[in-house]
């Protein structure tokens, strides 16, 4: 079957999301998470059309899920429902040195995923495809998935992104690396964060780290800095991209938001410094409240901010 042409195709875990709130004690309130629906979620937000694939338990959290996507006009017709398996559910609470997250994703529909489950057809009709490492620690299925899809996107000349996510609690580092560093030698546009990509590299300079993944392959490179903003680099060129000032609250969803504006506003413009500098505002935007899906802001909102920011520079 002919898939219609989309801009992004994410794949890998949809969590369930227990947020502590302040206030109550032992209170949480119910949102979304998982890397990679947040940043299809994000994606969506900024205008592009977008895909979603993976798998979701027969349970409350998993129609919740789907309920999202649809509302947020994320294709979900590629996730599959499994019927004992249950959705993956995290708790954050937030202490004094930033947020703790809490997993319950032991035999998850997701981690059940695998190559026999990719859509190929909606990977080869992708401007670009989306995983992450997180979508690869989850399983030796899931990670064999990730792998299958880069390469039937590449075959058919899909631009591939991979956020080097590194969770410790789901494998040990040296498979980490391992995993990590293959699928982004199989990446077009890499999207590490610096406290990841010190560990997986060894490496503490930010041009450094940039320098390590433009020599696995990539085209683009955008590293994020936390409350420093990114570092946007293609081989011949790299821009440090300045942050904008926020009243943080939570963080939570901060790098996946990066990742879903980024990659949206590269596939609109072409430009990834452009991009780098979009995703900075669309990041630092999603701070401002809790859970990693509810502030994840809308084009209007970060063009706003955009303007506001370039009228005070003036």
């Amino acid at each position: 079957m002919t898939e219609p042409k989309i801009d992004l195709l994410c794949i890998g875990e949809p969590l369930g999301e227990f947020n502590a709130t302040r206030g109550e004690a032992g209170a949480f309130q119910f949102g979304h998470g998982g890397d990679t629906s947040n940043c299809a979620v994000a994606a969506a937000r900024q205008g592009a059309s977008v895909a979603y694939a993976g798998a979701l338990g027969d349970d409350s959290a998993g129609r919740s899920l789907r309920g999202l996507w649809q509302r947020e006009g994320v294709d979900d017709r590629h996730v599959s429902t499994h019927p004992s398996a249950p959705t993956g559910l995290y708790f954050v609470d937030h202490g004094p040195s930033g947020h703790v997250f809490s997993y319950l994703r032991a035999g998850s529909a997701a981690s059940l995923y695998g190559p026999r489950d990719l859509p190929r057809d909606l990977i080869r009709s992708a401007r670009i495809v989306q995983a992450s490492g997180i979508s690869q620690a989850i399983s030796a299925s899931a990670c064999d998935a990730v792998f299958e899809a880069f390469a039937t996107a590449r075959e058919a000349g899909v631009l591939t992104a991979y956020d080097t996510n590194l969770r410790l609690k789901l494998w040990p580092l040296t498979r980490a690396r391992a995993i990590i560093h293959a699928a982004c030698a199989m990446s077009d546009i890499v999207l590490p964060g610096l406290d990841d990509a010190t560990q997986l590299t060894g490496l503490n300079s930010p041009d450094a780290i940039v320098d390590f993944y433009l020599g696995l392959g990539a085209r683009v490179v955008a590293l994020t800095l936390g409350h420093e903003g990114s570092l946007v680099a293609t081989p011949v060129r790299r821009e440090r991209l300045v942050p904008i000032k926020v009243e943080a609250i939570d963080a939570t969803g901060a790098g996946d938001c990066y990742d879903g504006a980024f990659l949206s506003e590269y596939i609109r413009t072409g430009d990834a410094f452009a991009a780098g500098a979009y995703a900075n505002v669309a990041a630092a935007l999603s701070t401002q409240g809790y859970g990693a899906v509810a502030p994840l802001p809308r084009r209007a909102d970060v063009e706003a901010r955009m303007a506001l920011e370039a009228k005070v520079a003036r």
